[in-house]
């Protein structure tokens, strides 16, 4: 409002008068008000300055004297261990559920029950194992319920989901791994948290590789308020084992990194301990040969692989298996095979020969092609895994070039065989 305009508001509000409303009682009035509308003007514009500020903080916005500081803080991030993401399935499957095809309210077919109770239910409109009861305790039932599964190279994945927003309890939760000779909660390393708290913190204790027994305990490792996990919604949990490292993940973050572990371990177990009307849920579980890379002290240590060709030239191995008679190649196989895939993507520029070769059991009419057919299917291996194919070729050797007897059972096994030769 303009001057010109308030004073004609004056005007005729002082002309208006009425015998109970005097001139002097409508000026008070009229002042009153332009005091509220000023002070209402100048709240406003601070509100906007305000939220200017925070705005440009939030996207980034800083002056001078902040970036100057940012600068200064990147030199050391007390968090990157914690948050690196580097989690890598092991190249083999050997367990996986899902749960799909499960009927809701029975135990599920693929587990066996430690203690407690567990069935299947429907989440989200997502069939899963709810641990229930408030002791939960359960373990894959692998190869006809064997505990000694894991050994020393090894991946384990699953999602689970608990909602303690009602605050009224949450349990605690523990994946403990155990030696075949060990029972349930002697383990040779366990990793532990709660589902209280606004964050939660995880815990790994282990035994360390001097002690003797299984179940000792000594090492121990935590970390603290690095995740909000008990939300209701589902969480993505992997565990990675490789001969002495154990690496644990919250949703793609690294949060537990042990360097020096016993190994051992042959099977695990999953477990929900506190007893309320709001279960555990897991699904979508997958067990795996082969880890994360072992981080070597050494930065110079190069890897089987890399170490034999610069020897030697080729690569040797007995560890590439196919099924009898035939080009399909053994799950396990995979294991050997991405260690190959790794030294090919660190030397993208390396051409290698791929040979299979066979001891003397057959014709050469049988062996020469099953071993052609046999370094072909390394190669679509090799592709699969993101090897240019064009530094590949396949080459089947039959038994034409032994490197140890066959008239022994323990010669042939050494003469069947796959070669990578370098180019």
């Amino acid at each position: 409002m303009s001057n010109k305009t308030l004073f004609a508001v004056l005007i005729l509000a002082l002309g208006a008068s009425t015998t109970d409303l005097s001139a002097q009682s409508i000026l008070g009035r009229i002042a009153t008000r332009v005091k509220e509308k000023v002070t209402d003007k100048i709240e406003q514009t601070i509100d906007q300055a305000i939220d200017g500020a925070i705005d440009g903080v939030t996207e980034g916005e800083t002056d001078d004297a902040d970036n100057n500081d940012a600068a200064a803080a990147d030199t050391y991030d007390p968090q990157a261990g914690a948050a690196k993401s580097d989690f890598v399935r092991g190249a083999a499957i050997m367990f996986e559920d899902d749960m799909q095809g499960e009927q809701v309210g029975e135990f599920p077919s693929k587990w066996d029950l430690v203690r407690g109770n567990a069935e299947i239910a429907t989440i989200q409109g997502q069939k899963c194992i709810a641990l229930i009861d408030g002791d939960g305790w359960i373990t894959p039932l692998v190869k006809g319920g064997i505990k000694n599964y894991l050994g020393d190279e090894f991946t384990v994945e699953f999602d689970m989901l608990f909602d303690d927003r009602p605050k009224d309890g949450a349990p605690a939760i523990e994946f403990d791994f155990m030696h075949e000779s060990q029972r349930h909660d002697n383990e040779i390393f366990t990793i532990h948290w709660s589902m209280s708290y606004d964050k939660q913190s995880f815990e790994c204790d282990y035994v360390r590789p001097t002690d003797e027994g299984w179940t000792s305990t000594e090492g121990h490792t935590s970390a603290h308020e690095v995740a909000t996990v008990n939300d209701g919604r589902w969480h993505h949990y992997a565990l990675s084992f490789n001969k002495r490292a154990i690496k644990f993940y919250v949703d793609g973050k690294r949060v537990i990194n042990v360097p020096n572990a016993k190994a051992g371990a042959g099977w695990f177990t999953i477990w929900s301990g506190y007893k309320n009307d709001r279960p555990t849920y897991v699904k979508n579980v997958v067990v795996a040969k082969g880890a994360v890379a072992l981080y070597e002290q050494n930065a110079t240590d190069m890897s089987a692989v890399e170490r034999a060709i610069q020897e030697t030239g080729k690569f040797v191995t007995n560890n590439i298996l196919f099924e009898t008679g035939k080009a399909t190649l053994k799950p396990e196989s995979m294991i050997e095979i991405q260690k190959v895939a790794e030294y090919m993507k660190k030397n993208p520029q390396a051409r290698l020969e791929v040979q299979g070769h066979t001891d003397n059991q057959g014709s050469d009419a049988v062996n020469d092609p099953l071993s052609q057919q046999r370094a072909e299917a390394v190669v679509k291996a090799l592709e699969g895994m993101g090897v240019d194919g064009f530094n590949l070729k396949a080459v089947g050797k039959g038994s034409h070039e032994p490197i140890a007897d066959n008239s022994t059972e323990d010669g042939r096994a050494k003469n069947r065989r796959v070669e990578f030769v370098k180019k």
